[in-house]
């Protein structure tokens, strides 16, 4: 080897001990930066000189199984989170066993202010609590449906704004698409742009998962988990109405609640060919078309019952056919076709209400009557107290198809609301865990700090050494010149 070979391959090897070191400083400046990928810098031997080194690119390393088991572990926690906040509310709604405002307390109180009342009619003291105690039912069962409407409302507007980000984030890896090959083209790094568009695929798939496919000149394309296209050249475009304010007797299917679109065709959102599967758009939809609205059937099942109960033929003989019970569906008779929202429109009877100007001695005398009657006559608060522990069907299908007293029925309302928020908490934390321990997984097969310290060391040697060469080399030209 003459000195020119080895300063030829001395440079060459300085050139690629700094090109490495700047890597190997990336990587380590970067260990936490989400999306950040570890980098590796490729040598091949120097065509010049045949065993010298030359810088041939840097690597970007990303496992493609271990990211698609992330992000699927990711849009599992997305769902399970909004389905779980869901029916945690819905439980704060309805009230749990030991919260003196839930349905079954108020109910309880309810009964019992009746006995109270029958064991000394002529009390005007206890009408009124019994009254008033029947009123706080109604208005329990009416904050309850308003707070589940609520609850459907915002996950309609949060189906609003996660379509907005879908539709820019889409557009962006679009952009970020077209921008990559004209980058690698003109011999620029696409490492920073590859994670950024990974970070941007993170973010779609907590909306809608995602199958990522390559495509030539370093692009992808996006499906949806059911077939359905996100990007393929160019980004889907979706399309959703926001309603904003929503009421129980509004649907998709009436029309009266917007659907998902794409490209203005019809999306699959429910049923066995759903096109998205998972995420957190659809848990979202989830709970505004299916969830809330069982929701609300088992309210206003719960609210029937006790509506009819109190108008049961012959339960009060002074009352028609024609007239309310002692709860009314706003002011009238229970309608079976109108059931659909009877929990935010039950309301006391206003003949006993004495806040809204009713005589509570009606509980004793009966709604019907003109004349309070004898007071110490306790036969019609009997009656109602009896017919609340009669054991009926129970409207709907929610809780089963046996008979039950007012009591059991409400009582299963929130087990079922309890059970439930147990159970989609419990997934939740089991999503939480699993995607988790996917991160730890994905985050060891990432920038190990220890490995890239010593391969920095490494690289500070060769350099040193490759340093040397060009020393020698200098103090040999400098001897051969002096002589």
């Amino acid at each position: 080897m003459n000195m020119s070979t080895a300063l030829n391959n001395a440079l060459g090897g300085l050139s690629a001990a700094s090109r490495g070191a700047a890597v190997v400083s990336g990587n380590i400046a970067n260990a936490l930066t989400p999306g950040y990928a570890r980098r590796s810098l490729e040598l091949a031997t120097s065509p010049i000189s045949g065993n010298g080194v030359r810088v041939v690119g840097v690597t970007r390393h990303q496992n493609p199984v271990l990211i698609a088991n992330r992000r699927a572990t990711d849009a599992d926690l997305a769902a399970a989170k909004t389905v779980s906040q869901f029916h945690l509310g819905l439980e704060n709604l309805v009230g749990t066993a030991d919260d003196a405002n839930s349905i079954a307390a108020r109910l309880a109180k309810f009964e019992s202010s009746l006995i109270t009342a029958a064991s000394l009619p002529d009390s005007a003291q206890r009408l009124d609590q019994a009254a008033r105690a029947a009123g706080d039912l109604s208005r329990v069962f009416n904050t309850a449906s308003e707070g589940l409407r609520h609850m459907r409302s915002d996950a309609d507007r949060t189906i609003g704004k996660h379509i907005d980000t879908l539709n820019q984030t889409l557009k962006d890896v679009e952009k970020l698409n077209a921008r990559i090959p004209a980058i690698r083209n003109s011999g620029g790094d696409i490492g920073a742009l590859l994670d950024q568009r990974q970070i941007l695929i993170d973010q779609i798939n907590e909306l809608v998962p995602v199958n990522t496919i390559a495509r030539a000149n370093d692009q992808i394309s996006l499906y949806s988990d059911g077939g359905l296209i996100l990007l393929e050249g160019t980004a889907a475009e979706f399309s959703f109405t926001t309603t904003g304010d929503t009421k129980p007797h509004m649907t998709v299917g009436n029309g009266l609640l917007s659907g998902l679109e794409v490209n203005g065709q019809p999306v699959r959102i429910s049923g066995d060919f759903t096109q998205i599967k998972g995420g957190a758009l659809m848990a979202q939809f989830s709970v505004r078309d299916e969830r809330a609205v069982e929701a609300q059937a088992d309210l206003d099942a719960v609210a029937r019952d006790l509506i009819e109960r109190f108008e049961t033929a012959g339960l009060d003989p002074t009352s028609t056919a024609a007239d309310p019970g002692l709860f009314t569906d706003d002011g009238s008779r229970f309608d079976p076709a109108a059931e659909t929202g009877l929990a935010s429109r039950i309301s006391l009877n206003a003949v006993v209400d004495p806040d809204a100007g009713g005589d509570s001695w009606k509980l004793r005398a009966g709604l019907g009557a003109l004349t309070p009657g004898s007071p110490g006559e306790a036969g019609q608060l009997q009656a109602f107290g009896a017919v609340l522990t009669d054991a009926r069907p129970v409207p709907g299908s929610g809780f089963g198809t046996g008979s039950m007293r007012a009591a059991e029925i409400a009582e299963a309302l929130l087990s079922k609301a309890g059970a439930s928020a147990h159970a989609t908490d419990q997934r939740s934390s089991f999503a939480a865990a699993a995607q988790l321990e996917m991160q730890k997984i994905v985050a060891g097969q990432g920038v190990d700090s220890d490995a890239e310290l010593q391969r920095l060391m490494q690289i500070e040697q060769a350099y040193a050494a490759n340093a040397r060469i060009v020393s020698v080399v200098d103090e040999l030209m400098d001897t051969l010149l002096r002589l």
